[in-house]
């Protein structure tokens, strides 16, 4: 797999995200997937990822990301900038929120590890 095809799938993956299509995006992961963000902890095993995913679209039922741009990097990753806004179901606050997400995939295009960073200061 080239590249090229990486950012294609990470580029999926968060449309799929921003139309909260959980279903289909369960199984982008690996079995052994990984995901850390420094927002919301750190999650081993599809299963495991795909509950705190559930939890965070029932949290932000309206969440959406914006994502200017895809960039390649090594060990089949793909970073990018986001911006997250939607509403909190448990505060009921607005919510902006940047950061950098690090897509990293196995040779065959599953998901092996997402790292959600917040932004430097």
């Amino acid at each position: 797999m080239d590249n090229r095809s990486f950012i294609e799938l990470a580029r999926n993956y968060v449309t799929l995200s921003n139309h909260h299509q959980l279903d289909l995006i369960k199984p982008l992961f690996a079995d052994d997937a990984t995901y850390y963000s420094e927002f919301f902890g750190e999650y081993c095993g599809s299963a495991a990822i795909h509950e705190m995913m559930l939890r965070f679209f029932s949290r932000f039922p309206d969440a959406h990301w914006d994502v200017p741009g895809y960039r390649e990097i090594e060990n089949n990753g793909v970073e990018f900038n986001f911006k997250m806004s939607g509403s909190d179901a448990e505060s009921g606050e607005k919510v902006n929120r940047c950061g950098l997400e690090r897509i990293y995939f196995t040779a065959e295009g599953l998901i092996r590890h997402i790292a959600v960073l917040k932004p430097e200061e």
